[in-house]
């Protein structure tokens, strides 16, 4: 298959899971994915039970939506998603776990209860749905998984011990799952948003002095939109990228090249 083909990048027929699909980067994904021509499972804690976003976004699109909720810190939520997926007539083809969270304290002061949170929403809940979905891929002998990595999968982060933690462990568990399943069929690559301008950086850009220092560091002069990540999504999820295996793919406006 050619890569300079549109079938290259076509999902028509696939069927992918997006997690943290509410807002956000699982947004944008998701109605990328769609666009490219695949149906969407949105899942999300808080995700409306009627029209959503996401919904009227991939509905937009021309592709069939469900919506799900799971609370990625209860683990028995997660196990019961991962079986509801698992057991669907119609297998996962594509895995986005976008779902995340952070908590922002001093080190010295960032409580056991924030940690644990922190640690379970994002690698761990991550690397159960993972597992689970995986299975069956590898038991097919294809399918996409992608994970949202950060900047501090590789840098220091102030003021988020457990967020700087959960996102190295999202690096090499990426790493890991690839360097095993690689051979078998399974793709499992990352995406390292830079500064985004979404919920989880709104005290970042509301203090003159952060968001300043943040800029002056962007090659590209802005914080990145949600809208900037849906291009890699199809890549890593499409035909194209099947020989990509462990990448992580900053999307960062230049940051970790300054």
């Amino acid at each position: 298959m050619s890569l300079d083909s549109a079938v290259s990048f076509d999902l028509s027929g696939k069927l992918a899971v997006v997690t943290g699909a509410r807002r956000g980067i699982g947004l944008a994904t998701a109605t990328a994915l769609a666009h490219a021509g695949a149906d969407i499972i949105g899942v999300s804690a808080h995700i409306e039970s009627g029209e959503s976003a996401v919904g009227h976004a991939v509905r937009a699109a021309g592709r069939g939506f469900t919506s799900l909720r799971c609370d990625f810190a209860d683990r028995q939520a997660v196990t019961r998603l991962a079986g509801n997926l698992t057991s669907l007539e119609r297998p996962v083809d594509i895995l986005v776990n976008d779902a995340g969270t952070i908590a922002r304290a001093p080190a010295a002061e960032h409580s056991d209860a924030d940690w644990d949170h922190v640690l379970r929403v994002d690698p761990t809940s991550r690397f159960q749905l993972t597992r689970e979905i995986g299975r069956a891929m590898l038991a097919r002998g294809h399918g996409k998984v992608i994970f949202t990595a950060s900047l501090l999968s590789f840098q220091r982060g102030i003021n988020v011990p457990g967020y700087t933690a959960a996102k190295s462990g999202i690096a090499g568990l990426t790493r890991a799952l690839a360097d095993e399943w690689a051979g078998r069929g399974v793709n499992v690559n990352a995406i390292v948003p830079g500064h985004v301008a979404a919920d989880n950086t709104q005290a970042l850009r509301k203090d003159p002095v952060r968001n300043a220092a943040v800029l002056e560091r962007i090659p590209a002069g802005r914080w990145g939109a949600p809208e900037d990540f849906g291009g890699v999504a199809v890549f890593l999820a499409a035909p194209a990228s099947d020989y990509v295996h462990g990448a992580l793919i900053p999307v960062d406006g230049g940051w970790l090249g300054r």
